[in-house]
């Protein structure tokens, strides 16, 4: 087995990366539920799948399985602790690579990158945040900063920086047949 072969053996869930994406999501890590059914954002309580419908992001509301679909409505998927699962308090220390996420922003290029919490963008920016576009980029790509859509965020979920995000991003419809 190649080195890069064990350390992708090694993620929690795959990234879903490749040129010519237009947005990527990225959070700090996938939590328990979604380490355990193998999909982001798997949690019920987890708003991620509704808000990117009702926000205009994708045409149809996904489920979380269906995320490898994701890079056919322009839109890719990591986290910064590939290796780690849990909250945010439960990671150990060093679980974030942001080295490596600036190397993969930098490699693919995508037009936009949003976290999906201050405490994501914290880590990787390396200073407070608030929500909306900041006034950085990672490489050429652009950097949105959204409220968790996770249930144990709900006191801080707000939908409109995610329609904020639609409007910038604005997409173009996926192909027929995935509406």
């Amino acid at each position: 087995m190649t080195r890069k072969a064990r350390n992708l053996s090694l993620h929690v869930l795959p990234d879903v990366l490749q040129p010519g994406l237009a947005l990527v999501f990225c959070g700090t890590a996938a939590g328990k539920r979604s380490a355990a059914e193998r999909a982001y954002y798997a949690h019920p309580g987890n708003l991620f799948w509704r808000a990117l419908h009702e926000a205009g992001i994708t045409a149809r509301l996904l489920a979380p399985a269906e995320f490898p679909l994701l890079p056919q409505f322009g839109i890719g998927l990591t986290d910064l602790a590939k290796r780690h699962s849990g909250n945010d308090d439960e990671l150990p220390p060093g679980a974030f690579d942001v080295p490596a996420l600036r190397a993969k922003m930098e490699r693919y290029a995508p037009r936009v990158i949003a976290f999906t919490s201050k405490n994501a963008a914290r880590a990787a920016l390396g200073h407070a945040v608030s929500y909306g576009l900041q006034d950085e980029c990672i490489g050429t790509t652009s950097v949105f900063v959204l409220p968790s859509p996770s249930g144990q965020a709900r006191g801080h979920w707000d939908i409109e920086p995610w329609r904020a995000l639609a409007a910038l991003v604005s997409l173009s419809p996926p192909e027929k047949g995935m509406e």
